[in-house]
């Protein structure tokens, strides 16, 4: 079998994770998968490193992805979030396609060009996949394609990310560490504003923001506005971030909304607490006062936040709680089994 997984994305981060992870899953099973997506250095680099093969197109567009599937003849397409999906119904024609929707986005929760788009996609698809019971309802017309649908929550390689950890030498101190895209979604002037509410109580804060995206300036423009460009460092993209998670004290989300974020689960299985917003997938990971905290209060954020930073003691029993939430529901064999159930 051979598969073809379509992204729209010139970025590597939540999804193109899950992409590769999949595809690395398969390998000793002998099904054969390549990766297409509009061309990016970054994503090149990183499918380079895990050995993926890459198939970058000019642009996300029907002549270009029809192109693809001539050249590669693949037995099925999994296409990744909604505009990958629209595509791909577009250009598979007999071909099988399982869509898989890796957030629970504002702008598919009502009537909207993307939400009716998605309708063909829908119903082209055999199958679809919901990273999150949310991300599922949240779809403005969810109820049409209920028999083809299931939840599947992310997961990840706990061994690979260990294996990153060591072979990173160096030693970070940050309190607090930010991974993931600089976007409308994940709100980052919201985070710019905690970060000048922590200095208020922790003038020495150190805080690192890895990650890049169209709100980078912005969120620099606001850090200095604000008066904390010495505590917070803009870090761009990390191939590696993973030693930086684990040297830190916590890991902080302000999104809006979210699926199942890789970045958490890096942090759980890492035994970095979480404090994040109670967005969608996050509810599921994070148990309140547990093994991290949610709330939607920046005063409460910023409160838990101190306390994980200013109490070791504190700090090491959500430690240990993130470690046994993760392994728990970090279940690798049981999520390649649902995959593989939606190829046959």
């Amino acid at each position: 079998m051979k598969v073809l997984h379509v992204l729209n994305s010139r970025i590597y981060s939540g999804a193109e994770k899950v992409a590769c992870q999949i595809i690395q899953s398969f390998r000793e099973d002998g099904v054969e998968m390549v990766y297409t997506s509009p061309e990016s250095d970054i994503v090149a680099k990183m499918l380079a490193e895990q050995q993926v093969t890459y198939l970058p197109m000019e642009s996300m567009s029907v002549s270009n992805l029809k192109r693809i599937i001539r050249q590669e003849k693949p037995d099925l397409i999994h296409a990744h979030d909604m505009r990958a999906s629209f595509f791909s119904a577009l250009c598979c024609g007999k071909l099988p396609l399982i869509s898989h929707i890796h957030n629970n986005a504002y702008d598919a929760r009502g009537l909207s060009p993307k939400t009716v788009a998605y309708l063909l996609a829908g119903f082209k698809a055999k199958h679809i996949l919901w990273v999150s019971n949310s991300s599922f309802e949240g779809y403005a017309f969810h109820k049409l394609f209920a028999k083809k649908s299931s939840v599947l929550y992310n997961i990840i390689d706990a061994d690979q990310i260990y294996d990153k950890k060591e072979s990173d030498e160096n030693t970070y101190d940050f309190d607090m560490i930010y991974v993931g895209r600089l976007t409308y979604q994940k709100d980052p002037q919201r985070l710019m504003r905690l970060c000048a509410r922590l200095k208020e109580s922790k003038t020495d804060l150190k805080v690192a923001i890895v990650g890049t995206g169209e709100l980078e300036a912005e969120a620099k423009a606001l850090c200095a506005e604000l008066g904390i460009t010495e505590n917070v460092r803009f870090l761009g993209f990390q191939r590696n971030p993973i030693k930086m998670v684990s040297d830190s004290k916590a890991m902080i989300l302000t999104s809006r909304w979210e699926g199942t974020p890789m970045c958490a689960l890096e942090a759980m299985a890492l035994g970095t607490p979480v404090v994040s917003t109670p967005s969608d997938g996050m509810k599921d990971l994070i148990d309140d006062g547990i093994n991290g905290y949610l709330t939607d209060d920046d005063a409460v954020m910023a409160e838990k936040l101190l306390k994980i930073m200013n109490d070791p003691t504190h700090r090491a029993e959500l430690s240990r709680n993130t470690k046994e939430k993760f392994a728990k529901i970090n279940d690798a064999p049981k999520y390649k089994a649902a995959i593989a159930d939606c190829y046959r």
